[in-house]
């Protein structure tokens, strides 16, 4: 297949590229930026600039499946322009590639999008488990996400099958881990808060194979998680992680200090969500990452 990602030239939409072609299927990199994305992808030989503020006109014609990883960093403080960033690079962004398909003749369309979601779709959760059937959370990230989805949805009516993949905490060469290194490296990790909400958590190996198995398999429709079948407390993800560094985890941080420090973005850390990949291990989905230590292992050789 002739496949077309944006967010081609982040920490996951670089992998997803390097294994479709491995796959046997042929890459276009839609981008903003061009000349960057053919310095991190050489590999790649098509490359589409856009600015997700606009459309792309025909410029998808002959592409056969979309991939749709396109969006604004979560983390840090959460000014008035962040949130405003997060929520329009999903919403508006998604509702622009949806237009620019249905620009699209029929035969020319592509045949399916996946597009990126998240699990903070789901809120807080406490201790509750959720899976693809459960409802949305109240509060910023959840709305983002619900309304994300809705305009992924909408090329259904054009006969475009679509699949979201709410996403967990990624590990792997980047992202969310390296975040988290430094302190534990230097002895000064701990739990954050009281340790106790969960994380549901993904080898980025797992995650690029449910992307692929979205796109190939065309019984998935709609949401599926893309997360272990194993999430931990942030209380155990500590453990873990200071055990295969080889180093103590024995300063955690105050709610309030994370709170006085991060502002808002402060409780996606501190709040929680018990997520299960129902859909993934119903279709057949197997794991090569379904518990933490040889997940981190694996990411830190």
């Amino acid at each position: 297949m002739r496949v077309a990602v944006t967010g081609a030239t982040g920490f996951v939409g670089r992998q997803l590229c390097e294994t479709l072609l491995v796959r046997g299927h042929c890459v276009t990199v839609i981008t903003r930026q061009p000349d960057r994305g053919r310095l991190l992808l050489p590999q790649v030989d098509s490359f589409l600039q856009w600015d997700p503020d606009g459309t792309l006109g025909k410029s998808l014609d002959g592409v056969h499946a979309v991939v749709h990883l396109a969006g604004e960093s979560i983390a840090g403080r959460w000014s008035k322009g962040k949130k405003t960033s997060i929520r329009n690079s999903r919403v508006t962004g998604t509702r622009n590639l949806v237009r620019s398909l249905q620009q699209l003749s029929p035969p020319t369309r592509p045949r399916v999008l996946v597009s990126a979601s998240a699990i903070g779709y789901y809120g807080d959760c406490k201790e509750t488990e959720v899976n693809e059937s459960s409802p949305a959370g109240s509060g910023f990230l959840p709305e983002v996400c619900a309304a994300w989805e809705a305009e992924a949805s909408r090329a259904e009516e054009q006969g475009i099958r679509v699949a979201s993949v709410r996403t967990g905490i990624v590990l792997g060469p980047g992202g969310a881990l390296q975040q988290m290194l430094r302190p534990f490296r230097m002895g000064l990790g701990g739990r954050l808060g009281d340790g106790r909400q969960w994380m549901s958590w993904i080898h980025i190996e797992d995650l690029i194979g449910i992307f692929v198995f979205a796109l190939e398999q065309e019984a998935v429709v709609g949401p599926i998680n893309g997360v272990a079948p194993h999430p931990v407390t942030n209380r155990e993800f500590t453990k873990v992680l200071a055990h295969v560094l080889r180093r103590p985890a024995m300063l955690p941080v105050p709610s309030f200090a994370l709170k006085m420090a991060m502002g808002e973005f402060a409780d996606v850390l501190l709040q929680g969500q018990k997520v299960l990949p129902i859909k993934a291990l119903n279709f057949g989905y197997a794991f090569k990452y379904p518990h933490l230590e040889p997940a981190l292992r694996q990411v830190l050789a």
